[in-house]
């Protein structure tokens, strides 16, 4: 139930006025036929369970996570709200690549950029520990993107208890080749919910955004 328990996740990052219990999120999910053991193969359908559980705006990107959709996570992220970015997960957790065997989801909260030499700082505040680590002001949306060297993203997901650094890149990438269903579990005799045109079109180069709704019903994030 990794998707589940990422868009579970996410609600917490939300400031949602009522909390959405996870048992919820599985119910609803059952009944509109997203899921039949927890799983999500869908980003379009994980988008739609979003707004039907929680009272927010989804967003779902696709074409891949470079370009264009690259500065609009960085900005989505730099705003206070999460992402939710299918990926093939490695033993420790961390992106792979087995072409859609081990897709997984994860939730994305913030990002750490490494900025390139001489590049001009944007007001931020230098850490109080590390030295050389900054922390953008709340007025700061996003550095240009060809002032950043690295990329990582603050990331968690539903099987550990801690955020992991993730290069971007290798997240991109990963997200990049899911295009097949498991034959470990395509054989496990178990039924699973599969969109048309199957992993390489449920997921490959999707991620979902999340915000909250606006008290007007506007878009915060514009």
């Amino acid at each position: 139930m990794c998707g589940l328990v990422a868009l579970w996740m996410a609600g917490a990052l939300l400031s949602l006025p009522k909390e959405v219990s996870l048992e919820r999120i599985v119910q609803v999910a059952l009944e509109r036929g997203y899921t039949a053991q927890g799983e999500m193969f869908s980003a379009a359908d994980m988008a739609k369970l979003a707004t039907e559980v929680f009272p927010c705006q989804a967003e779902l990107l696709s074409g891949g996570l470079e370009g264009h959709n690259h500065e609009r996570i960085l900005r989505h992220l730099s705003a206070g709200f999460p992402v939710l970015i299918p990926y093939d997960e490695d033993s420790n957790h961390e992106p792979c690549f087995r072409s859609g065997y081990k897709a997984h989801w994860a939730i994305a909260s913030g990002a750490l950029l490494g900025l390139k030499s001489g590049s001009q700082m944007p007001p931020c505040q230098e850490d109080t520990e590390i030295s050389g680590l900054f922390h953008a002001s709340p007025c700061v949306s996003i550095f240009p993107l060809d002032a950043v060297a690295e990329t990582y993203l603050l990331s968690k997901q539903g099987k550990s208890c801690r955020y992991q650094l993730w290069n971007y890149i290798r997240v991109q990438e990963s997200n990049a080749q899911l295009t097949d269903f498991s034959p470990k579990r395509a054989a496990d005799g178990k039924v699973y919910i599969m969109p048309a045109g199957g992993v390489r079109e449920g997921l490959c180069g999707k991620a979902v955004l999340l915000q909250p709704k606006a008290p007007d019903g506007s878009n915060p994030s514009e």
